[in-house]
C-alpha cells in the first residue's frame, strides 16, 4: 500500500474528525481491522460484525502502534496524539476508502465471480498475467466486503495489474464490490445452486451475477462461459453488447476461445487444444495446452486467462509458461501423491452441486485400485436441499464410484440416491469422526479418495487424518 494522508481519509469516507488537533498530514500507512496485527502507521477500522464489535479493541490497536481509528461510536477515552474519525457505518466506510485508494491507480483490474471456480479463475489468471506483470490477487478466497478491500489496499506504485474475486450469496452484494473496484474486466465462471437458499432460483443467481457489470468501466472486456445456458442469455442483451466487448470461451463451436480434443484421463493433468477463433487474420489459431491439474472443467479458467492476456497483449508463449507454472489454492481439488498409488483429493474449501458433480468426474477419471468418495453436506440450498443432494448421488452412481461414504443428515441424500442407481458400497455417518475406522481399513495401495463438502463441515480435517495415517 501506499501512503495517504489523513485529508484523504475525511474526503474518501466524509468522516468527522474527533481530535482536530491531529494534523490531517498525518500519514498512514497500511488499513487493518485487526488489532493483534497493529503496527506504526496502521489505521485501523473498528467493524461490528455478529459476535465481536472492533470498538472494544480500538484502544489496544492506538496503543500497538497504530496512528488512528475508523469509528462509528464516539469513544469514552481517547489515546493521546491518535486521531479518531466519526462515520455512519465502518464497514461502508472501509469500502469507500477502499475505492478511493483503488482510483489512485490506472491499472488493468479484472474481476472475477460465478457460482463455481471463482478461485480457480482467480489463480489461472493470476498465474499466466504474472509471466509478464507485476500481479496482485485476491489471497485465498478474500472475497466479500472486508476481503475486496483488503485486496486493493495491496496495490502500491509498483502493481500493473490487479485480480480481484468478488463472491456473494445475497443480491446487492457484487453490485457493491464491483462499484468499488471499478474494473476494467470482467469474467463470469457460471451459474450453479450456489446460494440458491438465499437467492430462491438459479435465474435470481444469474441477475446477482450480472451486477458486476454495474462497475466495469464502458468498452471493458467481459469474458463469459459459453457453455453455460444462462450466461448465453447476454447475447441478446442489446445495450450490454453495445456497451462491453464480449469474448466468449469453452466448448460450444462458436465460442472465441474454444476447447477441441479434450483428454481428461491423464494422470499428472489436463491436456486439450485451444482454438482462437476470429482473429485479426481471419484465421483460426491453435495450440496444444497442458494443465498441471486434474478435471475437465479447467479448460475455462485456462481459456479466460488466454482472453484477459491476449487483451494485454500478451503473446502465446507467455500464456502457455504461465498456465504451466498454475498452482492451486490449499483445499481446491489439492492433489496429494502419497506413495503406493494412493492419492487424496483434498476438495474441501467448500461445495455445491456443480462442483461436486465435476470433482466426481475427475475421480472417475483417475487410476486406481479403488475410487473412494468422501462427500458431506453442502448448506444455503434451501427448498432444494433434497433434489441437489439426491442429483450428486445420481451421479456418483453413473459413475460407478467404488467406494461412496456421506458425512452429515444432508448428505445421506447423496447415500440415498446413490444406492438406488446401483451402487453397493455406501455407507452413511453423522459425523467425520466415526468414518475414520473405515477409512482407515481402505488406505491400501492404490487407493484414490476424494474429499468433498461444504466448508462447515470442516471435512477438510479427515482429509488431513487420512494423509497423516501413511
Amino acid at each position: 500500500m501506499e501512503n495517504i494522508t489523513l485529508k484523504q481519509i475525511l474526503d474518501a469516507t466524509n468522516g468527522t474528525l474527533l481530535t482536530p488537533e491531529i494534523s490531517e498530514d498525518t500519514i498512514v500507512k497500511r488499513v487493518i481491522s485487526d488489532n493483534r496485527k497493529a503496527q506504526a502507521g496502521d489505521l485501523f477500522f473498528a467493524i461490528v460484525g455478529e459476535k465481536m464489535d472492533g470498538h472494544s479493541f480500538v484502544n489496544p490497536a492506538l496503543n500497538a502502534g497504530a496512528v488512528g481509528a475508523i469509528v462509528s461510536k464516539e469513544p469514552d477515552e481517547k489515546v493521546p496524539g491518535k486521531f479518531y474519525v466519526l462515520v455512519p457505518d465502518t464497514l461502508f466506510a472501509l469500502g469507500d476508502l477502499a475505492s478511493y485508494y483503488r482510483m489512485q491507480f490506472q491499472i488493468p483490474i479484472i474481476a472475477v465471480t460465478g457460482s463455481v471456480g471463482k478461485t480457480t479463475m482467480k489463480d489461472m489468471i493470476a498465474s499466466v498475467l504474472s509471466e509478464k506483470f507485476n500481479v496482485i490477487a485476491t489471497e485465498g478466497n478474500y472475497n466479500n466486503n472486508i476481503g475486496v478491500p483488503r485486496t486493493l489496499f495491496r496495490i502500491d506504485r509498483n502493481t500493473e495489474v490487479a485480480v480481484v474475486e468478488m463472491g456473494m450469496n445475497h443480491e446487492g452484494e457484487i453490485n457493491y464490490l464491483t462499484r468499488m473496484t471499478h474494473p476494467t474486466m470482467a469474467v463470469i465462471t457460471n451459474i450453479g445452486d450456489a446460494h440458491i437458499g438465499n437467492l430462491g432460483s438459479r435465474e435470481n443467481i444469474f441477475k446477482a451475477k450480472c451486477e458486476i457489470f454495474n462497475g466495469l468501466s464502458l468498452d471493458g472486456l467481459a469474458v463469459m462461459n459459453a457453455d453455460d445456458e444462462y450466461l448465453v442469455k447476454l447475447k441478446d442483451n442489446e445495450d450490454l453488447q453495445k456497451d462491453y466487448r464480449f469474448k466468449w470461451v469453452g466448448e460450444d463451436s462458436d465460442a472465441d476461445y474454444g476447447a477441441l480434443d479434450i483428454d481428461d484421463t491423464l494422470q499428472d493433468g489436463l491436456k486439450f487444444t485451444m482454438i482462437v477463433r476470429r482473429t485479426r487474420t481471419g484465421i483460426d489459431e491453435k495450440d496444444t495446452i497442458k494443465v498441471p491439474a486434474r478435471g475437465r472443467h479447467m479448460i475455462y479458467p485456462v481459456l479466460a486467462a488466454t482472453a484477459v492476456a491476449k487483451k494485454l497483449d500478451m503473446s502465446y508463449e507467455e500464456i502457455i509458461e504461465g498456465i504451466k507454472n498454475y498452482k492451486p489454492t490449499a483445499m481446491r481439488m489439492e492433489t496429494w501423491n502419497l506413495g503406493n498409488g494412493i492419492i487424496i483429493y483434498n476438495d474441501t474449501y467448500n461445495a455445491n452441486p456443480q462442483s461436486m458433480k465435476a470433482g466426481l468426474s475427475t475421480l472417475a477419471n483417475t487410476d486406481g485400485s479403488r475410487r473412494i468418495a468422501v462427500l458431506g453436506d453442502m448448506l444455503e440450498l434451501g427448498d432444494l436441499e433434497e433434489d441437489l443432494h439426491r442429483s450428486v448421488g445420481k451421479k456418483a452412481a453413473d459413475l460407478s464410484i467404488d467406494t461412496l461414504i456421506t458425512i452429515g443428515q444432508r448428505a445421506k441424500y447423496i447415500a440415498d440416491e446413490a444406492k438406488k442407481g446401483g451402487l453397493m458400497d455406501v455407507t452413511s455417518y453423522d459425523d467425520a469422526e466415526s468414518a475414520k475406522d473405515q477409512l482407515d481399513s481402505l488406505l491400501t495401495d492404490g487407493a484414490v479418495i476424494y474429499f468433498k463438502a461444504s466448508h462447515a463441515m470442516a471435512l477438510e480435517k479427515l482429509a488431513e487424518y487420512c494423509k497423516d495415517r501413511i
